[in-house]
């Protein structure tokens, strides 16, 4: 008797292991080819913007700036999500470029003060959370069955559900590629629009790549991880 109860807690804590995982909590099924897809079969792409400091533009450049932005939000003709991420610094590459180039300075004084420099970064670097910066993305959506103000319009909670409920079969797996690789180009079209659009503003756009999605990703969901054990 003892023996099926353990069987039977055994059991469900392993189903409950199963639908919790940090895996099935995700809405992403696989990341390939610069794009996300959904486990319901949807599509995003995400794009990095870099940021445009309007204190360094005349009265006349801001405002030209600010009446571009509204006409490209309005002309827009489906949604996307804008998101800021507030991250560590990571002062790595910077530090190994001074490591290289430091012992060419033929000057001693400066290749001291150079030395003195790297190990003041070093201690910062090591130290980590001293130094901020912002990264700027737009994620864009592609909703094959539906139309993008129905899903937009969806509850938190439902979308939750829906991921929890998301079983793979064949079916499913053979539909996402099928849709995939019909929609890809219409999700394409809409990064091309959004590039070009804010490109007009003097901001520089660019899609970011398979790799630098998931890194983002382990840096969202890890966030007390050094940065660079995200490129491992």
């Amino acid at each position: 008797m003892l023996f099926n109860l353990w069987e039977k807690n055994k059991i469900q804590k392993s189903n409950n292991d199963t639908v919790f995982n940090t895996e099935n909590m995700l809405a992403i099924s696989e990341i390939k080819n610069d794009t996300m897809i959904l486990k319901d079969g949807w599509l995003r792409a995400i794009l990095k913007v870099s940021w445009l400091n309007l204190d360094l533009r005349n009265f006349d450049e801001q405002q030209i700036v600010i009446e571009q932005y509204k006409r490209f939000l309005n002309w827009l003709d489906f949604p996307i999500q804008i998101l800021v991420r507030s991250t560590y610094l990571d002062l790595s590459d910077y530090l190994n470029y001074i490591k290289v180039n430091i012992d060419n300075i033929e000057n001693t004084t400066l290749q001291k003060q150079w030395g003195q420099y790297l190990k003041f970064l070093q201690d910062i670097d090591g130290q980590q959370w001293l130094i901020y910066t912002k990264e700027f993305y737009i994620i864009v959506p592609y909703y094959i069955s539906e139309d993008d103000n129905k899903e937009i319009k969806k509850s938190r909670w439902s979308k939750l559900l829906n991921v929890l409920n998301a079983k793979d079969d064949v079916e499913k797996i053979v539909a996402r590629y099928r849709g995939f690789i019909k929609w890809k180009s219409s999700l394409e079209t809409r990064c091309n629009l959004i590039i070009d659009g804010l490109g007009s503003m003097w901001v520089s756009v660019e899609k970011i790549s398979t790799w630098d999605i998931i890194s983002l990703l382990f840096r969202q969901y890890n966030p007390l991880l050094h940065s660079s054990e995200a490129k491992m």
